[in-house]
C-alpha cells in the first residue's frame, strides 16, 4: 500500500510524469533514426521505470552480451552521463527537505538506469 501511495505521489508531485514523457520523446526520436532503435527501447524502459519506480528495481538481463556493453559505452558518451548527473542533482535537492527524501531516493535509483541502461531489465523488488 505504501509503495502505491509513493508511486502516485511521485507521478503527480515528484516529476515522474515529466520524466516519462521526456524519455518517451527521446525513444520516438531514436525510433525515427533507425540505427538507434536499441537506444529507443532503452529509453522506453527508462520511461516505464521513471513513471512507477517504487517497488521495482533493475536486474541484469541474462542474455545480454558484448554488444550491449559496447552500446552502453556509446550511450554514456552521448546521453548517459548528463542524464545520470541530472538525477543526482535532483536527488540531492529533493533530499534537502524531509518530505522530498523518498523522491530523492527514487532519483538515486534512476541513476544507474540512466547511466547504463542496455543489458538490464526492470523487475519487481522483493
Amino acid at each position: 500500500m505504501i509503495r502505491f501511495l509513493l508511486n502516485v505521489l511521485w507521478l503527480v508531485l515528484g516529476g515522474g510524469l515529466v520524466l516519462a514523457v521526456g524519455y518517451g520523446i527521446a525513444a520516438l526520436i531514436c525510433f525515427v533514426l533507425v540505427v538507434t532503435i536499441p537506444f529507443g527501447v532503452a529509453a522506453l524502459r527508462l520511461a516505464s521505470y521513471s513513471l512507477w519506480p517504487f517497488g521495482r528495481t533493475l536486474v541484469a538481463k541474462p542474455g545480454a552480451g558484448a554488444a550491449s556493453g559496447v552500446a552502453n559505452i556509446l550511450w554514456v558518451v552521448l546521453a548517459g552521463w548528463w542524464l545520470a548527473l541530472s538525477h543526482v542533482v535532483a536527488g540531492v535537492s529533493l533530499c534537502l527537505t524531509i518530505i522530498g527524501i523518498p523522491f530523492g531516493v527514487a532519483n538515486f535509483k534512476l541513476v544507474p538506469a540512466a547511466f547504463w541502461p542496455l543489458g538490464r531489465e526492470v523487475a519487481d523488488a522483493p
